[in-house]
């Protein structure tokens, strides 16, 4: 607005006619800009979407390898062993959900020089976001396994890996049979590549060209948004015979211009706030709420009856 009403002072005080820009350039710029912002608004979503969907499948894999955990290991043996050892299948599946969230959200850019608001935010809100990895994993694995998991690079991989090969010893003991063990090892081998996805959106960023470009292009078009109004409102100004009616023409073409750049920058912020699925943002897929409504689902497929309750929002946002 402030460079709108100081091109129109320029215009209509100091008489530079030059700066009265035929409309039609500029809003062929404007379209060229607009089919720019939507590519990359469109590609940023395409990610957000397809790590939502990959969550999606984690859910539904973990159901999938309790319920084999249920009806494959000793379904009719009842006994204290029998209880643990499904209860130690399906709690390392509920750590290594978890360990793959905190995982993912291990870096992220709202570390390096975040605005105030979001600084602000993630201060307010840093016990929702649950990224402690002691209290997010001890109820799930033993002292020895947990700290195991601090040894190496990347403790979900070693945990569906310990996964595997509970299940080979299972078999060696005549407690699995052969054909039981291969289905769930497809569910091992499923949820490998749900993670192999979750890690490639993560080390890939969007391309940064399609990024800065597109914030660029909204800067040129938002300082010469005001030059084109000229050519819409400067008639008014030329035909003024009072300083009232010369200056009438500015309310209209700066709020125009406001009203055009608010919509092309706000364009622009969708697709950066939507392109990493998996940070710290408001818009991020909720993996905090996901593993909730998983870790539910499998305790009482235990028959647990103590669970914790669904995530709720904080200050409307979902994490």
């Amino acid at each position: 607005m402030a460079w709108a009403m100081a091109v129109f002072g320029l215009y209509a005080v100091l008489q530079w006619q030059f700066l009265r820009v035929p409309f039609l350039p500029i809003a062929t710029i404007g379209t060229a800009v607009a089919f720019y912002v939507g590519f990359k608004n469109n590609a940023a979503y395409e990610r957000f979407w397809e790590g939502r969907k990959i969550w999606g499948g984690i859910v539904n894999s973990s159901r999938t390898w309790a319920t084999h955990v249920m009806t494959y290991i000793s379904p009719r043996d009842d006994s204290d062993e029998a209880k643990e050892l499904r209860r130690d299948l399906i709690y390392r599946q509920l750590a290594w959900i978890n360990a793959l969230r905190l995982q993912l959200r291990k870096t992220s850019r709202f570390f390096h020089k975040p605005a105030s608001t979001t600084r602000r935010r993630l201060e307010r809100h840093a016990e929702s976001m649950r990224n402690d990895w002691d209290a997010e994993l001890t109820p799930f694995l033993d002292e020895e396994e947990l700290a195991g998991t601090k040894q190496v690079a990347n403790a979900a991989t070693h945990m569906l890996t310990k996964q595997g090969r509970i299940l080979a010893r299972l078999v060696g003991d005549a407690r699995l049979d052969l054909f039981h063990q291969i289905a769930m090892m497809e569910v091992i081998e499923e949820l490998y590549t749900l993670q192999g996805k979750c890690e490639r959106i993560k080390a890939t960023p969007f391309p940064r060209q399609y990024a800065e470009y597109s914030r660029i292009f909204v800067r040129v078009f938002n300082v010469l948004v005001p030059f084109g109004l000229l050519d819409v409102f400067a008639d008014h100004v030329d035909a003024a015979t009072s300083a009232v009616q010369t200056w009438t023409p500015i309310i209209p073409m700066v709020l125009a211009s406001a009203l055009v750049s608010w919509v092309f920058t706000t364009m622009e912020g969708i697709g950066d706030s939507s392109e990493d699925p998996f940070e710290r943002s408001m818009n991020d897929v909720p993996m905090n709420a996901l593993c909730r409504v998983i870790e539910i689902d499998l305790r009482q497929m235990l028959g647990e009856t103590e669970v914790p309750e669904k995530e709720q929002a904080v200050d409307g946002i979902l994490y």
